[in-house]
């Protein structure tokens, strides 16, 4: 299984900017995936999460900036980030799952900096 993580950037604040996902796995459909970062010197914590039945869930310091979303024909997930803030300065990890497996990609860096 690989997930490749791509999109991030340098962007300003109050910038957009997308991240994609894309997966091998089979019955990529059935797995539910999400978004979670990591911000230099703190732990990683969970963004947002859509489910196999595409239920999405945000965390509190995105909702209504961040939009996610999931291709299942093209096995990829995404995720829309709006009105950046410097403090949303991260490395952003897609992670899959279903039951007892999962899965985590590689990273993308995003930093939100003028």
């Amino acid at each position: 299984v690989q997930l490749q993580a791509s999109g991030g950037g340098l962007v300003q604040p109050g910038g957009s900017l997308g991240l994609s996902c894309a997966a091998s796995i089979r019955f990529f459909g059935a797995y539910s995936m999400g978004w979670y970062r990591q911000a230099p010197g703190k732990q990683r914590e969970w963004v947002a999460t859509v489910t196999s039945g595409r239920y999405t869930n945000y965390a509190d310091f995105v909702k209504g900036r961040f939009t996610i979303s999931r291709d299942n024909a093209k096995k990829s997930l995404y995720l829309r980030m709006n009105s950046l803030k410097p403090e949303d300065t991260a490395v952003y990890y897609c992670k899959i799952w279903r039951d007892d497996n999962e899965y985590w990609g590689q990273g993308t860096q995003v930093t939100v900096s003028s």
